[in-house]
């Protein structure tokens, strides 16, 4: 009876580059979640209480929002 082997090892240094690139994406995610979440909180503080109320929200929750906004 042959045994056929299914499996390969990773060729040298593929995990190290597969966790450097994750390690990489995910800080480039990361800026670019914290730059969206400042942008929208600063144009959502540049509106006035009124405009706010237009659309639901008040001052305090701005920076809830804005950090919302961010993780998208």
């Amino acid at each position: 009876m042959a045994i056929i082997e299914t499996t390969r090892p990773a060729p040298f240094g593929a995990v190290s580059t597969f966790r450097i690139v994750n390690l990489v994406d995910a800080a480039f995610v990361g800026f670019v979640g914290a730059f969206r979440a400042r942008k929208t909180e600063t144009a959502l503080s540049k509106l006035s209480n009124a405009q706010l109320e237009d659309i639901g929200l008040v001052r305090a929750h701005i920076h809830g929002v804005a950090q919302r906004a961010g993780r998208i």
